[in-house]
Parts: C-alpha cells; structure tokens; sequence
C-alpha cells in the first residue's frame, strides 16, 4: 500500500490518521525503522491520552487546550525536557501533516510552546587549581613539557576556543603591541591582550622551538614538528588538569569558562569580557554572572560569621 492510495476524510480518525502519517513517513520520507517506531510510540502515548482522558476519537476535534493538558501530563510523569522537546516535535510533525491532508482547519501546534532546555553553568577550574599550570615543577623540563605548560598557559590567559588555539601562528603575536591576533567564529578577528610574563614565556618558547629545528609557523607543534591538532591540545589539557581538578569535565573548553568567571569574579565589566570571548551577543556571556553569583553565596556562606556560627 502507498500513502498516494490513502483517502482523506472531513472527519478523520485519530488512530487511522496516524496510521496514514507513519505510512508517509515510511514511503514518502524514506525515514529509517526505528525513527518510524519512534514517532508510532509517541502518537499512540498521545493517541491514548486524548481517548482517555479527553474522550476523543477524530483528529479534527484536537485543540491546543488539549495538547497543552497532555505536556502538563508529561511533566508531572517525570518526563525529561529533552525527551518532552521530541515528543512534541513529533506531535507537531504529525498535525503539519494532518492540516495539509486537511484533517484539521488551523495550526493548532501555533500555541504550544515548546519547553525550554535548563541553561547549565559552565564547569570551570578553581583558581588553586589554575594556579598549578604556572608552576614549573609540573612540567617536564624538555620541549614537550615546556610547550605543554605554555599551552594550557595561553588557553587560562587569553579564554580562546580550542579551534582558536589550534590555528594560531607564530605570527599571531604582537610582541610591541603586547597583543595576539585570534581568528574566531565565522572568521572574525579579535585582538586579546598579553601580559609582559607570558609574553616573555612565549618568546623563550619560540627559541627553544628553533633549537630544536622546528621551522613549521604553527604555534603549536608535535615532537616531529607536525602542526598539533585539537585532538593533541585536548590531550595535554587532561594529562595536567585531572590529577589535580575536581571539575566535572576537563577538557580545553573548561579553561575558556574558568578564564570568564575568574575575571569576572575579581570585577572585570561584562562587557570588556564579551570582548575577549569574541561573543557576538551579551547574552552568551551573562551566563558566567550566574556561576558568579554562585561564588559569591558560597563566599558569603563560608566567611560571614553569622552565617558560620549557624553551620557549628
């Protein structure tokens, strides 16, 4: 049977318009079986549901309110966001579908509104914790070890993206403007300042680079003088920080956060630190104002005296 052969009826019935649209998907859309068993498992979820609890046998007779009461069921059965996010973009998948067979008069699904995702906190490094890729001891006193301490260096310094750091050139840095030229999203330039100590640091990396013979203009080279890659940045980032951080993700990503909120907690203005992360919009970066908050309560928790005399 085709979904061309199916006929379209003014009343149509919930089960059989279900039937026809997991039909379509299958034959029209070519979609995969178990994307297909997925879709029938949320429409009859649905199906049952509005028989139920609603009394409804005709797909015409479904209305927001209805749909609406089914989201609050989901909720309250302990349905994840995520998983409420697919089931209702399935639904609306179906009712697109039943409105273009015109099975129903209006877009229903135009007043739903889709929940939103929990906005996570971004996992960063404590400042202690920070603080051990400055320390020499650490490292080893070879290339690898001294190009390893210059790397996580310049990912806490500067909060570049890993494709930012992986892409740098020897070029990139300004050592009279004390500056170093990023190329980011979209590639769009951004100029972030240097410190005079990790500048000097960079420079004596540069030489001990040559003395090794590596010609390559990447910033960042293997033992062989090959270009490293994100895989290699990634690598060197949890061999130093996973014996020492209690963070709940290590990886290079983590010190762009640490970088923001570490700045953000010592004062720096919003707005200044936009600039840095190369965010084309403010509200990517209010995001670190929350783990800053945070910080502060736990401050606050851990130092007033009234609030330490109420822990004892």
């Amino acid at each position: 049977m085709r979904f061309s052969d199916v006929l379209r009826y003014p009343n149509m019935n919930l089960d059989a318009a279900i039937e026809a649209f997991l039909l379509y998907i299958r034959t029209e859309r070519r979609l995969s079986a178990r994307t297909v068993r997925a879709y029938g498992d949320t429409l009859s979820h649905f199906a049952a549901f509005l028989a139920g609890t609603c009394q409804i046998a005709d797909v015409g007779q479904v209305s927001h309110l209805e749909i609406r009461d089914w989201q609050m069921q989901l909720a309250q059965g302990g349905y994840r966001v995520n998983t409420q996010r697919t089931m209702l973009t399935t639904v609306r998948s179906f009712f697109k579908f039943c409105r273009r067979q015109q099975w129903v008069d209006s877009d229903i699904m135009a007043k739903i509104t889709t929940p939103r995702l929990p906005r996570r906190l971004p996992v960063f490094y404590t400042e202690k914790e920070a603080a051990t890729i400055y320390d020499p001891a650490n490292f080893g006193d070879d290339f690898e070890g001294r190009r390893d301490q210059m790397l996580l260096q310049l990912l806490y310094e500067t909060g570049m993206r890993l494709s930012e750091v992986v892409g740098l050139k020897e070029s990139s840095v300004d050592f009279y403007a004390n500056s170093v030229k990023v190329l980011g999203k979209r590639d769009k330039e951004r100029i972030i300042p240097l410190e005079n100590e990790i500048l000097h640091n960079i420079k004596c990396y540069f030489s001990l680079k040559r003395e090794k013979g590596y010609s390559s203009e990447a910033f960042f080279v293997r033992s062989d003088g090959s270009p490293f890659t994100k895989y290699d940045v990634g690598k060197a980032v949890k061999k130093y920080m996973a014996p020492v951080s209690q963070a709940d993700r290590i990886s290079p990503h983590v010190f762009r956060h640490s970088f923001a909120t570490h700045l953000l907690n010592e004062g720096a203005d919003i707005n200044a630190i936009k600039e840095l992360l190369g965010h084309t919009d403010l509200s990517a970066t209010e995001v670190y104002t929350h783990v800053s908050r945070q910080h502060l309560k736990e401050t606050y928790r851990h130092t007033h005296p009234r609030e330490r005399r109420t822990e004892k």
